[in-house]
């Protein structure tokens, strides 16, 4: 929804991932939109698909404003039944890679000193609940590293902004999964992807003078 988003306030918007299926279907939808959009199959937790990546994005003489690392990885389990592959493999996906995709999206942007790189965190980047111990971790790494990111760069002109999802976003994978939960929390209680998405776009336009580094964003029916 962000890519989105994004092509239809009229930037040519680069979209990643491991799926090339995915991809295209996601793509196909942008341009049915009339949005312009270029696919790139990649890991964000190998070096070399990132750096790829930033490479393709700058090509034909685009500029990069708007760099967003989120990945939807979280594999729920008992401390005691979590190995060290499972943690591993979410430090990986939610830190490891955002560490690569952060650094290739500085040294993109820095040469004119503007732009803006998000971050999607989670609750769990605050806090820590079993059985998502693992995935926490992984978080709260992810989050340290948005706040040096944002205290090192902000001065070179780089926004930096973490965004704490604080709840369960409306969508397919939801109303699939866990359709009794979705039923239950009724209208407007889930993040609806639109309303996330015209709060990073707002974040992308802030003055310099006022800029955000960190918020969370919930549905007005979730505790907290």
């Amino acid at each position: 929804m962000l890519a989105s988003h994004f092509a239809a306030k009229g930037l040519h918007v680069f979209i990643a991932g491991r799926s090339e299926n995915k991809l295209q279907r996601v793509a196909e939808g942008i341009r049915q939109h009339g949005g312009s959009v270029t696919f790139v199959v990649a890991d964000a937790t190998i070096v070399q698909d990132v750096a790829q990546l930033f490479k393709m994005a700058q090509s034909d003489d685009y500029i990069i404003d708007i760099a967003a690392y989120n990945v939807d990885s979280n594999i729920p389990a008992p401390l005691l039944d979590t190995d060290t592959e499972t943690f591993t493999m979410l430090w990986q996906q939610n830190c490891l890679g955002a560490f690569l995709f952060g650094k290739e999206a500085v040294n993109a942007m820095k040469k004119r000193k503007q732009g803006t790189l998000f971050f999607t965190g989670a609750t769990a980047s605050l806090r820590a609940k079993p059985p998502f111990t693992a995935f926490a971790a992984a978080k709260a790494g992810l989050r340290a590293l948005a706040q040096g990111m944002a205290r090192e760069f902000s001065p070179q002109g780089i926004h930096v902004v973490h965004t704490i999802i604080d709840g369960v976003i409306d969508g397919e994978r939801a109303r699939n999964q866990f359709p009794d939960y979705v039923n239950a929390k009724g209208k407007d209680g889930l993040l609806q992807l639109d309303a996330i998405a015209e709060t990073y776009w707002a974040m992308h336009e802030q003055h310099p003078s006022a800029w955000t580094h960190e918020l969370d964003l919930r549905p007005f029916k979730e505790p907290f």
